[in-house]
């Protein structure tokens, strides 16, 4: 990656508009996700299940879809011990991010097959496809190991870099691309580092009332 302006490194990636969802950039590491929910709703299944490391990305893909879809959204943990039609309403479609990860897996069945009755839409997403997932319902299991499953990997150098890119970019600044070089190759490979990373950065330059530069960057680095 070269040092020139930092706007000149996203122009290979495609930077799209979401549905009341913000910006987000496709990449190789989400681009089979991404091509699933353009597809929605000529899906021609129950529903997809995406997954991937934490901060790659899902739940912006799940509000993307939320908001394009017109879904509800719920985590997993907060349908723990509630009634499923409280939950889904008179709603066909429906979002449950951080599958995996508590929550109740008997409202979890009925709300599958409540979708499934009404002909609509489940998108899911967690860390884990759902054959890792370990569900003691086997109803449930068998259910789920019938979704299409797309996994969403860590972000590669080229996407971070963009992503970092546009979150200086959404905050006035103007960086070079010097530090952008400097910070991907340093920095946990997740969207949310690179929004923490940026956040500080900004914060304590104006703080010492200082540009962002390499010299910050491994300053902030080593707290």
């Amino acid at each position: 990656m070269s040092g020139g302006a930092p706007t000149q490194l996203a122009l290979d990636l495609r930077h799209r508009t979401a549905l009341g969802a913000g910006d987000f950039l496709v990449a190789s590491s989400n681009r089979d996700a991404v091509g699933w929910l353009d597809r929605w709703p000529d899906w021609q299944t129950q529903g997809l299940f995406i997954h991937g490391p934490a901060g790659c990305g899902k739940s912006h893909l799940v509000e993307v879809w939320r908001a394009r879809s017109g879904a509800r959204s719920v985590t997993a943990q907060s349908l723990a011990g509630v009634d499923p039609h409280d939950v889904l309403g008179t709603a066909c479609t429906l979002a449950i991010d951080d599958v995996g990860r508590g929550g109740d897996e008997t409202v979890l069945f009925h709300l599958y097959n409540m979708i499934a009755e009404r002909e609509g839409s489940l998108l899911m997403a967690g860390e884990r496809p759902p054959a890792d997932l370990g569900f003691e319902l086997a109803d449930l299991r068998s259910r789920l190991a019938a979704l299409p499953a797309v996994a969403v990997t860590e972000p590669d150098d080229a996407l971070l870099a963009a992503v970092m890119v546009k979150l200086f970019a959404d905050r006035q600044l103007d960086v070079a691309g010097e530090v952008i070089d400097y910070l991907v190759v340093r920095i946990e490979r997740s969207f949310d580092a690179a929004r923490r990373t940026v956040a500080r950065l900004d914060e304590r330059a104006l703080e010492l009332g200082r540009a962002i530069t390499v010299p910050l960057a491994r300053e902030i680095l080593s707290l």
